[in-house]
């Protein structure tokens, strides 16, 4: 059942422009984002599909402060996040953000508890809180146990589910997770999707996602395609 979002939106993107300029004289410069506009709301996920090379990922990295758009804005609550610098950028980050990638990007050297915590050590929480604050998310994400193994000793799905958990570990008012089960089989893809979702609600996160499983989209409140720059209804 969808339901309808009259808050003040999370995230706003105003005509949202990217160019990447050209490799050479000779070639032309890239238009990935063509005045793209988009307000998520504070429990509502939105599906975003189309085409790879598309520029999916490059708007969620726009969305992330991750990279600057080459005109317009992104506005998340009352922070224009578009006028960061990027040390500010990185602080809103740790701060509003959870970022899930189609890859873990775990640091196999720690643990599985150790990856959850870190976000919160960067922010200059102490070990030992940091710590008890990632045990509450790995029971969350349904690995209790698993909390001293490395990356290397876990499964993708484990992987990914201390990946979700270390995204949402600093209680972000954001969600953004680029084909977070592309990499994993059916079955798996199907349980992390299904945790992604439950964790959406109980948090009522704003999140956007983007997927390839248009099975996975449909059961999002709004599914748009990207497609020549612009977002419109699937």
């Amino acid at each position: 059942m969808r339901v309808s979002h009259t808050m003040e939106p999370v995230l706003r993107a105003i005509a949202l422009e990217k160019t990447y300029a050209p490799l050479n004289q000779s070639s032309a410069g890239l238009s990935l984002l063509r005045n793209l506009s988009l307000t998520v709301a504070a429990g509502e996920m939105v599906a975003v599909v189309g085409e790879s090379g598309a520029g999916k990922s490059s708007l969620l990295h726009l969305l992330a402060a991750l990279d600057r758009p080459t005109a317009g804005e992104v506005w998340c609550g009352a922070v224009n996040v578009t006028k960061l610098n990027a040390k500010q950028s990185a602080e809103f980050r740790n701060r509003e953000i959870g970022y899930v990638w189609q890859f873990h990007y775990l640091l196999p050297e720690f643990t599985a508890l150790e990856n959850i915590a870190m976000p919160l050590m960067v922010r200059g929480v102490t070990h030992k809180e940091a710590l008890a604050a990632a045990a509450v998310w790995l029971d969350r994400v349904g690995l209790n146990g698993r909390g001293h193994h490395r990356s290397g000793e876990l499964s993708g799905g484990e992987q990914q589910r201390v990946s979700l958990a270390r995204a949402l570990v600093t209680e972000p008012k954001l969600l953004l997770a680029d084909e977070p089960t592309g990499d994993l089989d059916t079955a798996t893809a199907a349980g992390v999707f299904d945790l992604i979702q439950r964790l959406h609600r109980e948090k009522s996160l704003a999140s956007v996602l983007v997927t390839h499983n248009l099975e996975f989209a449909s059961r999002c409140d709004r599914v748009l395609s990207l497609r020549e720059g612009r977002l419109s209804p699937f």
